[in-house]
């Protein structure tokens, strides 16, 4: 793939008078019922390489629709059971999507990504939404952040002040990112694929493309959940410009590991202490069924797909089901992990009608397998610089032995004392300081 050399772009990829028309087309666009998506197919060829401005305004009509819903939601009796091994509880969920349907204000929501320079273009016949926010501080290192599921673009919002001004946040200007946040293909406000063949490493190449689109000679890539398979692949195609890949949910299990918890077997002999506790925290998560959507998106997501995209206390349950939530309260005691929070990012799914869209990445990823065996990953064909963070609420702990043995170039290994699953939503400034540290070392000027 040809990269642009010695090159960043203008910030104002287009000027404003287009801007303006396009938004006067996109109103015409929202009259008929439509999401207002400041974006139109390109003309000709000659535009494929085209960036459009991108902004969000969701019809009423739409949004009085989802409370109609929510309000009418019929609910079941409350589990048999006093904890989660049923299902998100009932006590948990009910006052939530009461709230949805009479006090949540998507409004905010829809400001917070307007907020934001979004950008929409077209790769490989699919349109591509993202986020690219320019530091301000010179030779800004570029990087290429992915969200999961049941995650979206709303997970890294929080992390984009930290991440491109580092001064204000108490880091050094050296130490400054341009950010891209893209949507992944068939999530949120990027198209949808109507063939097969989405898997990570096409969405790897797509990443790839767009780096070189937005003119990046050189540029590191980050990711968990999703976001770490995907980077995963691009370490290992290795497309020219990638210096380094930075991942939160690392590809560390050994094969005689993942044959062990194949057959619900005792642990191998010899383990250390982290080890056999990383071992029995995967062997405790398959028997509780934590991966069991996976498992449904992975094999049938079509028919998980009718449920939960027309029932919006069907999608709720089934995105808070996600171990990465378990430690969620929902409420306003923690303004990290509130309710307004939570469904900003569940609104997101239900207005873009992705909930199918997005479940047949696992389908395409091969039957729910767990993207935390090294082996599947192929992670010993990997020779770019790996750099590691284990959080401590992750749904498991990657112990430094299984990481050195995974990634022959393990570039920087680090355990933190907060945050989750969802650690650049929970910790976006803890989150910051470890894209720091762990790239520091790849950094040259642009």
């Amino acid at each position: 793939m040809t990269i642009i050399t010695g090159m960043r772009m203008n910030p104002e990829v287009v000027d404003w008078a287009r801007r303006r028309f396009l938004a006067a087309a996109a109103i015409g666009i929202a009259a008929a019922g439509t999401i207002r998506l400041f974006s139109l197919r390109p003309a000709s060829a000659a535009d494929a390489n085209e960036i459009r401005p991108f902004r969000v305004d969701i019809p009423e009509t739409e949004l009085t629709d989802l409370r109609r819903r929510a309000a009418a939601t019929r609910w079941p009796e409350r589990e048999t059971v006093d904890d989660q091994s049923q299902g998100i509880q009932l006590e948990k969920i009910r006052p939530l999507v009461e709230y949805w349907a009479a006090g949540y204000d998507w409004r905010k929501a829809e400001a917070k990504l307007n907020a934001q320079p979004q950008f929409m273009t077209e790769i490989d016949g699919l349109d591509i939404h993202f986020i690219h926010v320019r530091s301000k501080h010179q030779n800004a290192l570029p990087v290429i952040v992915t969200h999961g599921w049941p995650g979206s673009v709303f997970e890294n919002l929080k992390a984009i002040g930290p991440l491109t001004d580092p001064t204000a946040h108490g880091g050094r200007a050296e130490d400054a990112f341009d950010v891209v946040i893209p949507s992944m293909p068939g999530f949120g406000f990027s198209g949808k694929p109507a063939n097969t063949g989405w898997g990570t490493d096409r969405i790897a190449r797509a990443w790839a493309e767009l780096m070189r689109r937005l003119g990046y000679a050189s540029y590191v890539a980050q990711g968990g959940d999703w976001g770490s398979p995907i980077s995963s692949a691009m370490a290992r195609l290795a497309p020219e410009g990638l210096l380094g890949i930075h991942i939160n949910l690392p590809a560390v299990v050994p094969p005689e590991i993942a044959a062990a918890l194949a057959i619900n077997g005792p642990a191998p002999d010899g383990l250390s202490e982290k080890e056999r506790t990383a071992f029995e925290t995967l062997a405790a998560g398959a028997k509780m069924g934590s991966r069991s959507y996976a498992t449904m998106m992975g094999t049938r997501p079509q028919t998980i797909g009718y449920a939960i995209s027309d029932s919006p206390a069907g999608l709720a349950a089934w995105m808070l089901g996600h171990p990465g939530f378990t430690r969620w309260t929902y409420d306003d005691s923690d303004p990290e992990k509130s309710r307004d929070e939570v469904l900003d990012d569940i609104t997101l799914y239900w207005l873009t009608n992705s909930a199918a869209s997005s479940a047949r990445l696992y389908w395409e990823y091969g039957g729910g397998r767990s993207p935390v065996f090294a082996a599947g990953e192929m992670t010993s064909e990997i020779a770019l610089p790996v750099a590691i963070t284990v959080f401590p609420g992750e749904n498991y702990q990657a112990p430094e032995t299984w990481a050195r043995r995974a990634y022959r170039n393990l570039s920087y290994f680090h355990e933190v004392d907060k945050g989750g699953h969802f650690a650049a939503w929970e910790e976006p400034e803890l989150f910051a300081v470890e894209l720091r540290a762990a790239f520091r070392p790849l950094r040259h000027p642009i």
